[in-house]
């Protein structure tokens, strides 16, 4: 769950919460396990459950901000030692990680290979090396668009979601509002958050994007990668972003001020938006169709790095926290998307609205989502990539680079990255 990215990602310091049971252990357990995530899983009360229901062992959750949670992992894997006994990994990460499986617990010694039918075929796939399985699948990204309600009547533009979903089938639809939206919003309100979340929520519904299936780097020749950014940068080069990044202070900021009209969102952002905003934005927050049909933001796995002492108690625990029945306890209690079509085909799952959100139907929206989801294939370099193209979009915001120049800096930075010179 980019992508999944949630509410305590707003933190960008280091959170440590030890989850000790009261009265199933005394204190104490036989075995200790760290479960480290980079953000909001919904896991704190489902590990509680998990404590009370495995005496003899105990569970320390270790949550940090996306970035220093990935870098983190890659020193502990590097240098043999430092590694939790349970790591969540967000999807863009994980092609790398999958070239460094041997570092990685083989569920298939649990009998995790039992259990594909869980997911949906690609998402149990990525977790795969091989026939080796490294990964159990947590939640999805499927997109959405969020938007504020009142903002678009102060604009003359439709309110209801089904009209506002109308009237942006495409990207160029959403520039196009963009710029009807500016002819009337003030200068301190803007209609979307970055041009970077709008480009990579354009990208997250190509088949490819930086790389092709042989790894080579064709991002310079993409032309609907080129069109993204192009219609993305002249967003930010109209003056229509904020130029604020999600996970960012700058950008709770401007949530709770009501300076930003609308916003990319994966399920996983509805508790962002409303933790920014807070309560004064309850009702003024609705939920349409995101442009160009679903794509994929972000969702993450489960795995096991080979330094745990314990393996098999690692692996009750991720096999746990991923099945089912905790995946639909996750999406009732924060709304972040399961990836088990059993429970985002529930009925009641379906039914579910969202009161903060003008009762949006929170359930029916990313169910749709989730079963049009065709993932973007993601090169190995995915995650040394894509901060350029971000990086570069930020130039444009700032008014230091032209659309052309940006594309072509972003790409060249990209080969650097690479060590293609």
């Amino acid at each position: 769950m980019s992508s999944h990215l949630r509410s305590s990602r707003l933190a960008a310091v280091l959170t440590v919460v030890l989850l000790l049971s009261s009265g199933c252990f005394g204190g104490s357990g036989t075995i200790r396990l760290t479960l480290a995530t980079f953000g909001e899983f919904g896991y704190r009360e489902l590990v509680r459950t998990f404590e009370r229901d495995h005496p003899g062992i105990t569970v320390v959750t270790r949550v940090t901000d996306f970035d220093s949670h990935h870098k983190a992992l890659a020193t502990a894997l590097g240098t043999g030692r430092g590694a939790p006994d349970v790591v969540a990994i967000e999807e863009q990460y994980l092609p790398r990680m999958r070239q460094s499986a041997d570092k990685f617990v083989d569920l298939r010694t649990y009998g995790a290979d039992k259990l594909s039918d869980r997911w949906v075929d690609w998402k149990w796939s990525a977790g795969l090396a091989g026939e080796k399985v490294i990964g159990l699948g947590t939640d999805m990204g499927g997109l959405a668009m969020c938007y504020r309600r009142d903002l678009f009547a102060a604009a003359g533009l439709p309110t209801e979601r089904d009209a506002v979903s109308r009237q942006w089938r495409t990207w160029r639809d959403y520039a196009d509002v963009a710029e009807r939206f500016a002819a009337t919003a003030g200068e301190d309100v803007h209609f979307t958050d970055s041009a970077a979340n709008v480009f990579q929520s354009m990208v997250s519904q190509l088949d490819r994007n930086y790389f092709a299936a042989d790894g080579s780097y064709i991002a310079a020749k993409n032309a609907p990668l080129k069109d993204a950014f192009t219609i993305a940068g002249e967003l930010g080069a109209n003056g229509f972003t904020a130029g604020v990044q999600p996970f960012t202070q700058e950008w709770s900021a401007a949530i709770r001020s009501g300076s930003v009209a609308t916003v990319a969102c994966p399920s996983w952002m509805l508790a962002l938006i409303r933790n920014a905003a807070g309560p004064e934005g309850e009702g003024k927050w609705d939920i349409a169709a995101v442009p160009g049909g679903s794509g994929n933001r972000g969702g993450s796995y489960l795995a096991i790095p080979a330094q745990t002492e314990h393996a098999r108690a690692a692996y009750q625990l991720a096999e746990w926290l991923t099945a089912p029945e905790q995946q639909r306890r996750t999406f009732l209690t924060t709304g972040i998307l399961p990836s088990c079509p059993a429970v985002y085909r529930d009925p009641k799952i379906q039914s579910r609205r969202d009161r903060y959100f003008s009762n949006a139907p929170v359930g029916k929206i990313y169910a749709a989502a989730a079963d049009a989801l065709r993932p973007t294939f993601r090169g190995v370099d995915d995650a040394r990539v894509r901060p350029r193209f971000d990086a570069a979009l930020g130039r444009i915001e700032e008014g230091a680079l032209s659309v052309p120049e940006a594309f072509a800096e972003a790409v060249q930075r990209g080969r650097d990255a690479l060590g293609g010179g």
